[in-house]
């Protein structure tokens, strides 16, 4: 037939046809896979099948071959079945499936080294691991990477049911000569370390009869210093029972590791608070469909109580949800756990909790038994007219143990650093996992000068970045209690305390000082995990991009206050004047950087235009400065009285727009003028520059701090709190801090009568918490900000120490109008009225007070 002409149609595939070549393929896939499986079969054919034939065993075993349970039922013969012809090529084919045993395994690792250098058990010789569900012994040989296995533990036992993957580990170890390493074959319920361990409780001679393990109890603990299990927990039928037996395998301080397949949806677990935090743990609807359909196929059962199961026997010490992104995010997580409860008879569970407790509250539990009767009149008098003071740590602990439940992970810290808080709550999920503060706007050298601490001092501070706890940390005072409502503060002082603790100082330059690591995922999960808290660690597993990734500027260009560095960068490059900021920098005198500023950066930053389009927005104020609303108030209405608006010849107007564009002159114009950047202002280097020099950096950046703050015990006196300063300070022990450093917080209440009378209570509990002369510093963007008075009306005298005036800084920061200290020379009145007998005995202590 002659063309009609165009483009002619393509045919039209006949259904029937392509459903035949699918099948034909299908069929053919088949065939292959099981001559490849026959063969495979064979002991001859395990080794070295080549990639492509691995593949297809694979595929057939998992997703082709017929299920059986083999010849006897049980669950051996259901293993050998599914494993026997893939046992060669399981090592090849896991690699990519089986994501995040190379972490947990250097968790592991980790934490057994820290407790060896903190026991001084370095060079100990008796130190047991075993592989639960180790299969081919991959684990024991890729934990080469992170310990010598021959030299670190004396002998290493490998468990696992199935007798051809036993057979492939016990060729490996052969190869690799590891004589230390064991392959047993046995039901992990039935092992004990005991029968193959001459020197544990319970021990057996070879040559005696096994003992009656039906009249037999197993012990509360055993000696295996570490268990791991490699996605086996969710391929084990019985596995309440293999959970249950492994707390008698594990000793009283051992570690556990558990690296496995999961679905969950948050309706399980948003009301427990001892699983280490819930970050990435929820997995949607559809997925957790698909993937537990998935994974049936190949009896592998991922329902949430077996995670649950193991999160209910074993104390939670780290915990890490995650996806393996390469084959279509499977969920995964990695868990590292310990015994529930201690048992050391000088150290049970309510001895922890007491002790912890005591340390969030300046108990007296603190002080040595002969040192108990020097606690202040003001403290006594209290204990006997108020509640017992206990933290919120101890609620919590207290509710979990009447319910049988593991403690909240902080009490299975290393250090107690961190103390617990319930991050459910709508206080702390407000700011979306996001810090406001990469770095501290407040000049640690003017607070060495004003507070002067010593070794007695305890101190009360806002954590924000944290560079100023650490600054006060250099001082050695005997506490430091550091505060911040946002979590992730509170993170991100947590790695700079754990940098400081595990790193030498060249990895810690290069994280703090440059703000980027190409290796820190790495250096978070081998060096510092036993330094941080699961939530911690948590958070900067899932965001250790802000270090690595080569499109990220680096730690300083993060958090909220990251938009007012983008906003100047974009308004630098939009007037042109990028080389200028260069020039700043690069200024070898003040001179050179007036000249620059002056000349061609001032007229764009500071134009009235950028004012009243970006800098004056209520919106950028809060966002990229943190500036509340409340606060922005005090800097109008000081614009209002000023001389620049009611002056003989006014120079600015009474509005918004001009109020905030003068206090950024002020600001601005002073630092420029006073002090060089490049030299000696490490807060606005690292604006302009996204980094710190050596030359210019802050106090706590060092080599002589790092020396200095990574001694042994540096931070014993830390305590890093996440919640209000009120919530905090109402359960300290009264008559106890001598400084609290409260930043600009006291700004953000409303001179209205609600929020005036919360400002009130604070500076009423601040009274009560602190010593007598103890003192107050605070900032504020007012010169005279209206909550002096209140200090002054409950037993304060308020003495400004630093005022901004036009031309002159008032720190290297420059961002406060005013910096004051109020001083305590009152004790307030108890909250508690005290009974006639009581105020007999108090009537010396109370003489003093204010009735």
């Amino acid at each position: 037939m002659a063309s009609l002409g165009g483009n002619p149609l393509p045919p039209i595939m006949d259904p029937k046809l392509l459903l035949a070549g699918i099948a034909a393929v299908v069929s053919v896939a088949i065939g292959y896979s099981f001559q490849l499986f026959t063969k495979a079969d064979q002991k001859s054919d395990r080794k070295d099948p080549g990639l492509a034939r691995s593949l297809l065993l694979f595929c057939y075993a998992c997703f082709l071959k017929p299920y059986s349970s083999g010849t006897k039922g049980n669950q051996q013969d259901a293993l050998e079945n599914f494993y026997s012809a893939q046992a060669g090529v399981y090592d090849v084919t896991r690699k990519k499936l089986l994501r995040g045993r190379e972490d947990m395994l250097a968790l592991v690792a980790a934490q057994l080294q820290f407790k060896a250098e903190k026991n001084g058990q370095v060079s100990k010789t008796k130190r047991v691991w075993v592989d639960v569900g180790g299969g081919t012994g991959w684990n024991i040989e890729a934990m080469s990477e992170f310990v010598d296995v021959p030299a670190f533990f004396s002998s290493v036992y490998l468990v696992d049911f199935s007798p051809s993957l036993c057979e492939v580990a016990r060729e490996r170890f052969a190869r690799l000569g590891w004589t230390n390493v064991k392959v047993v074959c046995e039901d992990a319920r039935k092992f004990r370390l005991e029968d193959y361990e001459d020197d544990l409780s319970g021990v057996r001679t070879p040559t005696s009869s096994k003992p009656n393990y039906f009249d037999q109890k197993r012990p509360e603990h055993g000696g295996a210093d570490l268990i791991t299990m490699s996605y086996s927990l969710s391929m084990i039928p019985d596995y309440f029972s293999v959970i249950d037996s492994l707390t008698s395998l594990l000793s009283p301080n051992g570690v556990m590791g558990v690296v496995d397949f999961y679905v969950q949806s948050s309706v399980d677990f948003s009301f427990r608070n001892y699983t280490g935090g819930l970050t990435g743990r929820h997995v949607s609807f559809l997925s957790r469909a698909f993937w537990r359909s998935w994974f049936d196929l190949d009896r592998v059962s991922l329902e949430p109580s077996r995670r649950d199961y193991l999160e209910y026997r074993f104390g939670t010490v780290l915990t890490a949800n995650l996806r393996n992104n390469t084959l279509g995010a499977i969920p995964y997580y990695v868990w590292l756990g310990c015994h529930r409860k201690p048992f050391s008879s000088s150290c049970l569970p309510h001895e922890i909790v007491e002790r912890i407790d005591a340390l969030v509250t300046e108990s007296p539990f603190l002080l040595p038994a002969n040192k108990q009767n020097v606690t202040n009149a003001l403290t006594r008098a209290v204990e006997r007219t108020a509640p017992e003071i206990r933290s919120k740590a101890f609620d919590a602990a207290v509710q979990n143990l009447s319910a049988n439940l593991p403690l909240p992970s902080f009490f299975y810290q290393n250090h107690h650093w961190r103390i617990y808080y319930d991050d459910q709550l709508k206080k702390h999920t407000q700011f979306n996992d996001e810090y406001i503060y990469a770095f501290t706007w407040e000049d640690s050298r003017v607070d060495e000068r004003l507070l002067k601490l010593g070794p007695d001092d305890v101190v009360l501070a806002i954590t924000s970045a944290g560079d100023n706890i650490l600054s006060y940390a250099m001082q050695s005072p005997a506490r430091i209690h550091a505060i911040d409502l946002n979590p992730t503060q509170n993170h991100l002082l947590e790695l700079k305390v754990a940098a400081f603790t595990a790193l030498a100082y060249p990895d810690f330059w290069k994280l703090f000082g440059e703000g980027k690591h190409p290796m820190f995922r790495s250096l978070l999960i081998s060096k510092l995990s036993p330094h941080l808290s699961s939530r911690a660690f948590q958070y900067w597993l899932a965001n250790a991009h802000i270090f690595t990734s080569p499109r990220s500027r680096g730690l300083y260009d993060t958090g909220g206050s990251k938009h007012a560095i983008r906003i100047f960068r974009w308004i630098s490059h939009a007037f042109g004047c990028r080389a200028a900021v260069k020039a700043v920098l690069g200024a070898k005198t003040l001179n050179e950087q007036r000249e620059t500023w002056h000349s061609q950066i001032r007229p764009a930053l500071l134009s009235r235009l950028v004012s009243g389009l970006v800098i004056s927005s209520e919106r950028f104020l809060w966002t990229a400065l943190g500036v509340p609303k409340n606060q922005l108030a005090m800097i109008e209405a000081d614009h209002a009285t000023s001389e620049a608006v009611t002056g003989p010849v006014p120079t600015a107007k009474n509005t918004r727009a001009h109020a905030v564009l003068r206090y950024m002159v002020n600001t601005l114009d002073p630092v420029i003028e006073k002090t060089h950047i490049a030299e000696d202002n490490p807060y606005y280097l690292v604006c302009l520059e996204g980094a710190f020099s050596r030359k210019c950096h802050l106090d706590y950046q060092s080599p002589e701090a790092h020396a200095r703050l990574s001694r042994p015990g540096a931070f014993d006196g830390l305590r890093i709190h996440t919640d209000e300063i009120d919530e905090v300070i109402a359960r300290i022990m009264p008559g106890t801090l001598t400084v609290a450093v409260v930043m600009d917080s006291m700004d953000w209440f409303d001179p209205g009568a609600d929020e005036a009378a919360a400002a009130a209570r604070q500076i009423t509990k601040l009274n009560r918490a602190l010593k007598m002369g103890g003192r107050v510093l605070l900032r504020s963007s007012a010169l005279t900000p209206w909550y002096i008075r209140e200090f002054e009306a409950r037993g304060f005298v308020g003495k400004r120490v630093g005022n901004r005036v036009p031309g002159e800084c008032i720190d290297r920061v420059n961002m406060y109008a005013s910096c004051w200290i109020c001083t305590k020379t009152e004790n307030l009145r108890p909250p508690t009225p005290m009974s006639e007998g009581e105020r007999e005995w108090g009537r010396e202590v109370v003489e003093g007070w204010r009735l």
